[in-house]
């Protein structure tokens, strides 16, 4: 396999933390970054120390030198450069929410497949060792049958200026509820049912809500998240003999165990959470696979539709 040759497609906030989690494995090499404007790519560029800076994403895509494509757009506009870039025969790494739509992801990976390239949704939480331990614990029995799941997560949305424009795909629901409900998949299977109830701004767009449903496998559960108010930022999952929490779930450094009146905690601390991901990537690209054997289609799929319902019970789509 040649190596991996990322091009960064946007300068997002989050796109310095997966461009050290890359060099920090030694899972490939940065070769060129593309901002909507020359002068803004440029400043990123040379604070990121990556070579090339392009004015425009299109320029990007055409960069021979660049066979994988990692994108950090807004959310309403992963769609469009993703199949671009598949498109211009590159693999794709899409940040979370895969697209805002069970339909357009599936036809990502569709695409994907027919090119013969790889393709991925960045969700790091799904490798965090913090997770696959709660993950191993409940497969084990340890905490009996699981029932019930909590989830709370809060935010100040002013670092993106995007956040509560809806035609950017803004609101905390696909930026936030997407953890909340990919989690309860990779851990209880597919979402069964779901609701919610939103406060809003006056043209519709949620900055805080509550969901509350049930998995394919009985888990009842309920998922909150506020751009005000300042919740506890922990995941709890409760069985019959006993209950794990796993602080700030999304990026997890740990997981607290409470079984039979007793307290364990296992803590994983690394500078970059996103290594684990960068692994995978490039693990899969030596295996020659097309998909992740983590964050799979039906994971990806079943998680945006899970939202889609709630969106159509709000009447936002």
């Amino acid at each position: 396999m040649e190596q991996l040759r990322y091009g960064i497609l946007s300068t997002s906030s989050i796109a310095p933390r997966f461009i050290a989690a890359v060099r920090a494995a030694g899972a490939g090499e940065i070769v060129a970054l593309s901002s909507r404007t020359l002068d803004k790519a440029k400043e990123k560029a040379d604070l990121w120390e990556i070579p090339t800076a392009y004015g425009s994403h299109w320029e990007l895509l055409q960069d021979k030198r660049v066979n994988i494509v990692y994108i950090s757009t807004v959310n309403a506009q992963h769609h469009p450069w993703a199949r671009a870039a598949l498109e211009q025969g590159k693999c794709v790494i899409c940040e979370k929410p895969c697209t805002t739509s069970e339909s357009q992801t599936r036809e990502l990976f569709a695409l994907a497949r027919e090119k013969g390239l790889f393709f991925m949704e960045a969700e790091k939480m799904l490798f965090l060792p913090a997770i696959l331990e709660l993950q191993s614990r409940i497969e084990q029995g340890q905490l009996g049958e699981i029932y019930m799941a909590e989830m709370a997560h809060s935010f100040k949305a002013t670092y993106n200026n995007w956040m509560f424009d809806r035609a950017a795909g803004g609101g905390p629901l696909l930026s936030s509820g997407i953890y909340a409900v990919q989690l309860l998949q990779f851990l209880f299977g597919r979402i069964e049912t779901i609701s919610g109830v939103k406060s809003s701004l006056e043209d519709g767009t949620e900055w805080q809500y509550v969901l509350s449903g049930k998995t394919e496998t009985g888990v009842l559960f309920n998922a909150k998240n506020s751009t005000r108010a300042v919740l506890d930022n922990t995941a709890r999952i409760f069985g019959t003999k006993g209950w794990a929490e796993i602080p700030e779930y999304w990026k997890a450094r740990k997981v607290i165990f409470h079984i039979d009146g007793k307290t364990e905690e296992c803590a994983y601390p690394c500078e970059h959470e996103l290594i684990y991901e960068v692994q995978h990537i490039l693990s899969c690209m030596q295996e020659g696979r097309l998909t992740s054997s983590v964050v799979t289609e039906e994971i990806s799929a079943g998680g945006i539709a899970a939202i889609e319902v709630v969106k159509r019970q709000w009447n936002d789509i």
